[in-house]
């Protein structure tokens, strides 16, 4: 009875829009007064999980995209993106993609490259006359790259989680991105082909004069990733250690190369990562342990029951997996989903003979469609914000988008497991 209600109390302060670390904590306050549980025994399970060098990456990581953002560090990239792509019908918008994958490639954040990109591409996309809805929607639906493209920090908790190699979870998200980038980029050309009035990028001088110079000023931004990825996958540096190097390496840059930050907006960036980071942490806190109680009342047993008792074919197993990751990303923002579908999910994915590995790809890819999927979608109401457009213009090209590149991204990824699993056999070799 008791767990009825805290899952009936979850879903009902998640739709009301209770904050989720709230939401959680409502649950662990009803648990404390109902039931005989030793709450003091679940929240020392939290303290021993978060109690790791492993966790620092998430606040590291957030401050060195605050960096980024504020130093003006995207912007180069973003730069080049739309030199390549802006001379041709739909270029504009496909660099907003291209510009969303490398962003990720640096914060590993949904919200910070959709919030970066977005502030920067919306005012270009306007200029030269794409359609408003469409725009902001493609924005939308690329920014949740930054949760596969690595260093992706959900597959850094993910890892953290289940005891899996952090370095092959982000070359099985790797995949994933790489083809979604694929699926937008095709249906953003395809939208965009019977539109008129969208006024192409032009060049005062030659291609290779304007492109040499724009790729110039972009070398100190381009490094940052190739130091990061460089040196994880080098085996140089861990990916906490990676995270630190990223947000030194952002705070010279964005001081005097790209003159982003003063001394002011420094302390400001600073203050708002913390509270950022503060929230996240809190909110992850509360998933553990909330998911700890679940765990120990044999949630994942019953569920695995539940849905064998359906059927038994991995097919439709994997398929009823899916939809409940995707309401889950509907209602909890990345992390907090992520949590949530690790602890439950992953040894349900696991009984049909899915790799742990192959499911962090497909885990990331239903939480970021999640994420941008009516009628709940925390960034698509984000997105709303950040570019000044209604949700309700951005709403017709969000559902094409998730229809054809998102849902063939996720089906192609759940029933190929080689996709995910090709390169992290190709460099560690099979299980």
């Amino acid at each position: 009875m008791l767990l009825i209600l805290s899952i009936i109390l979850i879903i009902v302060l998640l739709l009301a829009g209770v904050a989720v670390p709230m939401a959680f904590g409502g649950v662990l306050l009803l648990i404390s007064i109902m039931g005989d549980h030793n709450i003091a025994g679940f929240i020392g399970t939290g303290h021993w999980k978060m109690n790791t060098l492993i966790i620092l990456v998430i606040p590291l990581f957030i401050v060195a995209g605050d960096l980024m953002q504020k130093g003006k560090i995207a912007g180069p990239i973003v730069a080049i993106a739309e030199l390549i792509l802006g001379g041709i019908k739909g270029g504009l918008s496909g660099a907003c993609v291209v510009a969303s994958a490398m962003f990720g490639a640096i914060s590993g954040s949904g919200a910070a490259t959709l919030t970066c990109i977005g502030s920067i591409m919306m005012p270009h996309l306007r200029k030269n006359k794409y359609p408003e809805g469409f725009s902001a929607a493609l924005l939308v639906s690329s920014s949740p790259l930054g949760l596969l493209i690595p260093p992706s920090g959900t597959q850094l908790v993910y890892a953290w989680l289940t005891q899996q190699s952090v370095l092959k979870c982000f070359l099985a998200a790797l995949s994933a991105g790489l083809i979604l980038a694929l699926f937008l980029l095709i249906v953003n050309f395809v939208m965009l082909r019977n539109v008129k009035n969208i006024e192409l990028k032009t060049f005062d001088g030659s291609f290779v004069s304007e492109f040499g110079k724009t790729t110039f000023n972009a070398v100190p931004a381009i490094l940052m990733p190739l130091i990061i990825l460089g040196g994880i996958y080098g085996g140089i540096m861990t990916p906490t250690e990676a995270a630190g190097v990223a947000a030194i390496y952002a705070i010279p840059v964005g001081f005097w190369v790209y003159k982003g930050l003063t001394i002011k907006v420094f302390w400001e960036t600073l203050k708002e990562s913390s509270v950022t980071i503060g929230v996240v942490m809190v909110m992850i806190f509360m998933v553990l342990i909330v998911s700890k109680f679940l765990i120990f009342e044999g949630v994942p047993r019953i569920a695995q029951e539940f849905i064998f008792s359906v059927s038994e074919n991995p097919i439709v197993v994997l398929l009823m997996i899916n939809v409940t990751m995707i309401i889950i990303g509907m209602l909890m923002d990345d992390f907090s989903g992520l949590v949530l579908c690790a602890s439950l999910l992953t040894p349900i994915a696991v009984s049909v003979g899915m790799d742990p590995i192959h499911f962090a790809a497909v885990l990331g890819v239903n939480l970021g469609m999640g994420n941008i999927t009516p009628p709940t979608a925390p960034l698509l109401y984000l997105g709303a914000r950040v570019t000044g457009v209604s949700v309700q213009k951005m709403m017709k090209p969000t559902i094409i988008m998730i229809l054809f590149a998102w849902l063939p991204t996720l089906l192609l990824v759940t029933f190929i497991p080689q996709i995910a699993l090709f390169l992290p056999e190709l460099f560690y070799g099979a299980r």
